[in-house]
């Protein structure tokens, strides 16, 4: 009888442990598997086009431009990197309306210039104005924060808005920038952990070339819909999947990259969102993106502290939750121990897949983000 218990009791425990294993594995199996499967391998450049790109991105000196470049910028900012040992530029992509969502950015991530003792600088990157009363609201935030940069590009609901906006911002990157070592390029709806992505970047075990960090998409059909913005017509590029690329929410680039995708972008002409456009043109380069999962893509992770402080994004952040949110970070100190930080994990991404599911998000996650 003691030995029929036993076994019964022996087998309750191997199931319930199957259990627990099979969630952990449904919950961070993905994970594992696209950072095994995602990671770039050495190139061997053999394409002439992509010979051709990296040879001119190599040659590419903008600093007797200067002038002429700083044209095609309403706001130029020419000195924002004077520091030419910065270790991170971050560019923070907004619209010229969404002033309170930058203010509350300010507050919060954006509010640091060194990340373990390193120097950091975070900028804000805008299109035009609409109208001259906008326009002078926004040189006078850029005359009390001096964090704006402001290109002549379309607006962000125009076909061509996003992409101009974007080549803009790496052609200034070039131009007033080029001693950074990394970019980081993200949206000022996103919370970004920059301890952590410092942290990652000073840890990498090779030469910070060819880098261009972020949560990969893969196999993504091109638009084929004649009507919309994004439409990618055969003619123009006939593949039957995308290259892959960087979700556009929050990325790194090494400061190679940022020229050799800013060189190779005078070939690709396609209409795309802007993710995409520099998923082509990095293509073009021969440079393959790395997958962090890390990073959220356009998920908003719901909160837990030491989720938080492990993760490197976190989409839709709308401010009032992004005040909170750093509030609680700050109360509760920077250090968690890995049982916390893989409890964290366990209860964000849970209640992230849920929330997937259910279709039910809190009003603080449905409020406009900017």
């Amino acid at each position: 009888m003691q030995c029929s218990l036993c076994k019964l009791r022996t087998h309750q425990w191997c199931f319930l442990l199957f259990n627990v294993l099979l969630f952990h594995a449904l919950l961070f199996g993905a994970d594992f598997v696209e950072e095994y499967l995602l990671q770039p391998t050495p190139g061997v450049y053999t394409d002439g086009m992509v010979v051709s790109v990296r040879e001119k991105a190599r040659k590419l000196d903008l600093s007797n431009s200067r002038d002429n470049v700083s044209k095609v910028y309403l706001i130029t900012n020419p000195d924002a990197c004077r520091n030419s040992d910065l270790f991170l530029l971050t560019l923070i992509f907004s619209s010229p309306a969404d002033v309170t969502q930058r203010d509350a950015v300010r507050k919060t991530w954006a509010n640091q210039t060194l990340i373990k003792g390193f120097p950091v600088r975070i900028l804000f990157f805008l299109g035009s104005t609409q109208t001259s009363a906008a326009q002078e609201d926004l040189v006078r935030e850029s005359e009390l924060y001096g964090d704006v940069v402001q290109g002549h590009a379309a607006a962000d609901s125009s076909i061509h808005g996003p992409t101009e906006r974007t080549a803009l911002a790496f052609l200034w990157v070039i131009t007033f920038c080029p001693l950074a070592r990394f970019v980081l390029v993200t949206k000022d709806s996103t919370f970004v952990n920059l301890p952590a992505i410092g942290g990652y970047l000073l840890g990498l075990h090779r030469h910070p070339e060819d880098l261009y960090l972020g949560r990969v998409i893969q196999r993504e059909s091109p638009d084929r819909d004649s009507n919309s913005p994004g439409y990618l017509p055969p003619a123009v590029y006939p593949d039957k999947y995308l290259p892959e690329y960087c979700d556009g929410t929050a990325y790194v680039l090494s400061q190679d990259v940022v020229r050799k995708v800013f060189v190779a972008s005078a070939a690709v002409r396609a209409s795309a969102p802007a993710d995409v456009y520099v998923g082509l043109c990095a293509q073009k380069a021969g440079v393959a993106p790395t997958h962090s999962a890390r990073f959220s893509g356009e998920k908003h992770i719901r909160y837990n502290a030491c989720c938080y402080h492990y993760m490197f994004s976190s989409a839709r952040m709308g401010r009032y939750e992004l005040e909170r949110v750093w509030a609680d970070l700050e109360l509760k100190g920077g250090s968690c121990s890995l049982f916390h930080t893989y409890y964290g994990l366990v209860i964000c991404k849970a209640l992230t897949y849920l929330d997937k599911l259910s279709f039910m998000n809190s009003p603080e996650q449905n409020e406009p983000y900017g």
